[in-house]
């Protein structure tokens, strides 16, 4: 039952009113792997007529918390601690970007957690246009910590 309801979580995230106005669409690709991709339209679309920078942010935001929860599980409190976002060039159609952690990592995380200190792990991502190329790299901290 927990990953079925799990399951409808992750499908109902995309009802998100912050992820839905901007036409963000996410989908789970397997438990340490989710795609975003965000569609340009007139809601997402900058005085230039390309996507709008908070929108490329937003598209960002959640993911790496989200994947690093699931896999720890509720021993473990996971936060967003900090955000950085890079403007590469500016985006037009169809931009995606793909969040992994590998499971390695994720074994690293939860040994020095388990040591009893706070650990602050960095992610990045790439968000790529329908060629391929990046318009921006975002770079997140994480707060985790091992529940007291």
């Amino acid at each position: 039952m927990g990953t079925r309801w799990q399951r409808f979580r992750e499908r109902m995230i995309n009802f998100y009113p912050p992820l839905l106005g901007a036409g963000i669409r996410s989908r789970t690709i397997n438990e340490h792997t989710i795609r975003v991709e965000m569609k340009l339209t007139a809601l997402n679309r900058n005085i230039l007529g390309t996507h709008f920078g908070g929108s490329l942010y937003a598209m960002c935001d959640p993911w790496f918390m989200l994947i690093l929860m699931r896999a720890l599980g509720t021993d473990y409190i996971v936060w967003d601690k900090a955000a950085s976002i890079q403007f590469l060039q500016p985006g037009r159609g169809t931009v995606t970007a793909t969040f992994h952690i590998p499971q390695e990592r994720i074994a690293e995380i939860r040994l020095e957690a388990d040591g009893g200190q706070k650990i602050e792990p960095a992610f990045a991502v790439d968000v790529l246009d329908a060629q391929g190329k990046a318009i921006a790299r975002v770079e997140k901290l994480l707060y985790v910590r091992k529940k007291k």
